[in-house]
């Protein structure tokens, strides 16, 4: 019997005064996730309502607070907080960010945290859903949601293809 464990995924934080230039639409949000995607060989994610609806309702408790704080549901989620007006693009952005600490051999982060991006990439999870709030603080909170969520210990987020070089055979 294989046992999996999903790893939980820490909180990006930018500190930042940053006025958005929208970039917070579903269309943005997938563009940039799938941008990522595209560079490991990785599909293209989609859209869904419902993930979406998960995590609007979810960011919508923390407008007073504005603290970051993980949902603990069922799906994948990368956080972020800035200071002023965040945008999604900008949130995707941060997590693809980390793509230089992940070593794809090791399988781990390797000089600090890589967790946001492996989401970000992690092949199996096909749907996604995003939202903002805009703290009553001038902050944002941005929540992106994945399905199904990413992030098993022992397994790799992406396979890498290996390219075997053209030669001539005689048969």
């Amino acid at each position: 019997m294989i046992m999996m464990f999903k790893i939980s995924l820490a909180i990006v934080c930018l500190d930042m005064v940053h006025v958005s230039l929208a970039q917070n639409s579903p269309q943005d949000y997938l563009n940039a996730h799938n941008s990522a995607r595209a560079q490991v060989g990785v599909g293209p994610m989609r859209w869904d309502a419902k993930v979406a609806s998960y995590a609007q309702n979810y960011v919508n408790k923390f407008k007073g607070s504005c603290k970051l704080v993980h949902s603990g549901g069922p799906y994948g989620e990368n956080l972020a907080w800035g200071s002023g007006d965040l945008s999604g693009t900008a949130a995707v952005n941060m997590w693809v960010a980390e793509k230089p600490k992940y070593n794809y051999n090791s399988n781990s982060c390797v000089g600090g945290e890589c967790r946001h991006y492996t989401q970000v990439v992690w092949r199996n999870s096909v749907r996604l859903g995003c939202a903002k709030v805009r703290c009553n603080s001038g902050s944002t909170i941005i929540s992106c949601n994945y399905d199904p969520p990413g992030n098993y210990v022992n397994q790799r987020p992406y396979l890498r293809v290996l390219r075997q070089p053209l030669g001539i055979y005689n048969l």
